[in-house]
Parts: structure tokens; C-alpha cells; sequence
């Protein structure tokens, strides 16, 4: 009897180990323009990507006349939320290093008043539709181009700086 207990416990322990290993190991937090994906996925950091295919790529359209001629860096926030604890000193690096050069907005919904205050600038920028979609998705970063509305990048609870800079760089180079 100790055997087969001891048997069960070593299966258990080690299937443990592998189920999230694989999950892991299969899932990634990106979402570039590129990408066209038909379903939900739950990543390993907890988080959905909800791109649903080309539809989703657009946030409804040109921005506000105020963001025109320079890319958007959409950033979904709260002050809860341990994803945006983690991009934290990322985003920061990311204002720093394009002051001038892209437009930051972020769209604070940690609490309810905070989050109609987000609505209404969403509704003045033209991203009342985004908002609308995405304000659940805390720590997500958004790289819009405001002449069209597409989406260049989107990236969830990801700090890694040079995922942003390249997607920004390419699109500043193409002004």
C-alpha cells in the first residue's frame, strides 16, 4: 500500500510541474498588427488576449485632431493592479525616451470616478469605442496610428522596452 501511495504522490507532484510548465512555455503575452487571432487566449500571466481578428485592430477610426501626426501610446492603468506595478518603470522609460515624438495617454480605472473621467477623455480623443472594449484590461499598452485608428501593437503586462521602441520607431520613420 506505501508503494502505490508513494507512486500516486510522485504523479501528482510531477504533474504539478508540467501542466504549468506547458502552459507557460506555449503562451505569449504579444499582440502584433500582424496577428490575427480568431479566439481568446488565457496567458500564463493571467491575462486574455481579446483580439478577435481585423475588426479589432481599429479602434473605430482617426483620433482627435489633437493627436494627429504622431503615434499613440494607449495605457490602461490602475493603481490596484500589480500587471501595471510590473510596466511601471518601463512606461516611464518609454515617455522619456519619446517625450515629443508620440503622444502617452493613460486611462486611469481604479475606481469608478476615475473611470468616467477616462471615459470622457476616451470620448474627446476619439477612442470612446476602445475604451469602451479594453477598460477591463488593465496593464495593457496600445500603439495607435491616429490618422487611420489601426492598431500597431498590444502588448499585455510586458516590460520589455524594445517591444514598444521598435513598433515606434518603425511608425515615426514612416511619418
Amino acid at each position: 500500500m506505501f508503494s502505490q501511495s508513494k507512486s500516486f504522490w510522485l504523479s501528482l507532484c510531477l504533474t504539478s510541474f508540467v501542466i504549468p510548465f506547458s502552459f507557460v512555455a506555449t503562451n505569449d503575452s504579444r499582440v502584433s498588427a500582424s496577428d490575427n487571432v480568431s479566439t481568446p487566449q488565457l496567458h500564463a500571466s493571467g491575462f486574455k488576449n481579446t483580439s478577435t481578428g481585423s475588426s479589432s485592430r481599429n479602434v473605430g477610426g482617426p483620433l482627435a485632431r489633437e493627436l494627429q501626426g504622431k503615434p499613440v501610446v494607449i495605457d490602461i492603468y490602475a493603481t490596484w493592479c500589480s500587471g501595471c506595478k510590473n510596466i511601471e518603470s518601463t512606461l516611464s522609460k518609454l515617455k522619456q525616451q519619446y517625450e515629443g515624438k508620440a503622444h502617452f495617454i493613460v486611462f486611469d480605472v481604479s475606481n469608478q470616478a476615475t473611470s468616467r473621467q477616462a471615459e470622457a477623455r476616451a470620448r474627446e480623443l476619439g477612442l470612446e469605442n476602445f475604451f469602451n472594449q479594453h477598460k477591463s484590461q488593465t496593464s495593457s499598452v496600445t500603439i495607435v496610428d491616429p490618422a487611420n485608428g489601426n492598431i500597431l501593437s498590444q502588448e499585455r503586462n510586458n516590460n520589455n522596452l524594445s517591444d514598444y521602441t521598435s513598433v515606434l520607431d518603425s511608425a515615426i520613420s514612416q511619418r
